[in-house]
C-alpha cells in the first residue's frame, strides 16, 4: 500500500529531461534580467551611469554598512534577485513549458491536510539537531592538497556570514517586517515552487522513486546556495520539506514549513537584540549531543504522526 500522495501529472504535458535544460535556462535568464533590473533602478533613482551602478552594487554586496541606506537597498537587492532567479523562472517554466497551473502542484486541497499545525512544531523541533549537524559540517577539513580551496570556501562563508549579520541587525520594527518578507516569505515561496513543486516532482516521475526525488531535489536545494560549510544541514532541511510535501499532497505545506524555519530565526534574533529573550539563536556554541538526539527523536515522532494522519485510505485511491 502506498500511504502518501503523489501529485498528479494528468491534463498536462509530462516532464522530460529536455525540459530540465529549459528550466536551467529560465533560471539563468531570470538571474541576468534581475541584475539588469537592479542596475536600471539605480540608474533612475540615484542618477548613476551603468559603470557607477555596477560598482555600487558590488560595494553594497561587499560592505553594505558603507552606504547610507545600505540595509534597505541590500534587502531590495535580495528580494529582486530571489524573485528573478527562483520564483518567476519556475512559474514561467511551469505555465509555459509544462502547461500546468498552480492547482496542479497539489493533489489535495489545503483544508483537507490533517494536523497542519504540527508542521511548525516539526520544523522548530528539528532545529537543535540541525544545529549539531551544522557544527559538525563546519568542522570538516579537506585534504592538505586542497587547502587553498578550503581557504577560499571559508573566506566565502565568512563574507556571507557578515552580510547575514548585517541584514539581521534591526533598528526598528519596520526592519523586522521587511526582513520577514525578504528572508522568510519570498524564499519560502520561490524555493519551494522550484525545488519541491517542480524538481522533486519531476525527478520522482523520471526515477519512479519518490525518495530519489526528495533527496536529489534536497541536494540541489543545498548546492544552489553555494555554502559548503552548511551543505549537509541544508540538505536535511530540504529533505524534511520534501517529505512534508509528499505526505500532505499540498505545496503550501512545505512553503509554510520553510517560512517557519526562516521566520522563527529572524524573530528570535530580533527578540534577543531587544533583550526580550536570553537565547541567542545565532550562537555558535555546540549543541549538546543529548539535546540534539532528543530533538531528532521528537522530530521523527512528529513526522511519523503527521504521515499517519495524512495517509490515503484504500477507498480513496
Amino acid at each position: 500500500m502506498q500511504p502518501t500522495h503523489t501529485p498528479s501529472h494528468s491534463h498536462s504535458r509530462p516532464p522530460t529531461i529536455g525540459g530540465l535544460t529549459m528550466l536551467v535556462g529560465f533560471v539563468l535568464m531570470g538571474g541576468v534580467i534581475s541584475t539588469f533590473l537592479l542596475l536600471g533602478i539605480l540608474l533612475i533613482v540615484k542618477g548613476m551611469d551603468a559603470a557607477g551602478a555596477q560598482a555600487y552594487l558590488t560595494q553594497l554586496a561587499l560592505k553594505p554598512s558603507g552606504a547610507g541606506n545600505g540595509w534597505y537597498e541590500l534587502m531590495l537587492l535580495q528580494a529582486v534577485n530571489h524573485l528573478g532567479t527562483f520564483l518567476l523562472p519556475a512559474l514561467a517554466y511551469w505555465y509555459l513549458i509544462e502547461r500546468r497551473t498552480w492547482v496542479q502542484f497539489n493533489s489535495r486541497p489545503l483544508w483537507a491536510v490533517a494536523s497542519l499545525g504540527l508542521v511548525a512544531l516539526i520544523v522548530i523541533a528539528f532545529m537543535p539537531f540541525d544545529g549539531l549537524v551544522i557544527e559538525w559540517n563546519q568542522s570538516i577539513h579537506l585534504p592538505q592538497t586542497l587547502a587553498p580551496l578550503e581557504q577560499w570556501i571559508r573566506d566565502k562563508e565568512k563574507s556571507l556570514e557578515g552580510i547575514t549579520r548585517y541584514l539581521t541587525t534591526f533598528s526598528s520594527p519596520t526592519q523586522l517586517v521587511v526582513a520577514l518578507l525578504v528572508i522568510a516569505v519570498i524564499p519560502a515561496i520561490g524555493e519551494e515552487v522550484l525545488f519541491r513543486g517542480i524538481l522533486q516532482r519531476n525527478i520522482s516521475y523520471w526515477t519512479r522513486n519518490v525518495h530519489a526525488g526528495i533527496w536529489l531535489a534536497a541536494i540541489l536545494f543545498s548546492a544552489i546556495h553555494i555554502q559548503f560549510l552548511g551543505f549537509v544541514p541544508r540538505m536535511l532541511l530540504g529533505a524534511l520539506f520534501g517529505y512534508l510535501y509528499v505526505w500532505s499532497g499540498n505545496l503550501w505545506v512545505p512553503i509554510f514549513a520553510h517560512f517557519v524555519n526562516n521566520g522563527f530565526t529572524v524573530i528570535m534574533v530580533y527578540m534577543h537584540q531587544r533583550k526580550l529573550v536570553s537565547v541567542d539563536i545565532e550562537s555558535n556554541e555546540l549543541v549538546p549531543v543529548w539535546g540534539a538526539m532528543l530533538s531528532l527523536v521528537l522530530t521523527l515522532g512528529l513526522m511519523y504522526f503527521f504521515k499517519q494522519r495524512n495517509q490515503v485510505p484504500d477507498a480513496d485511491r
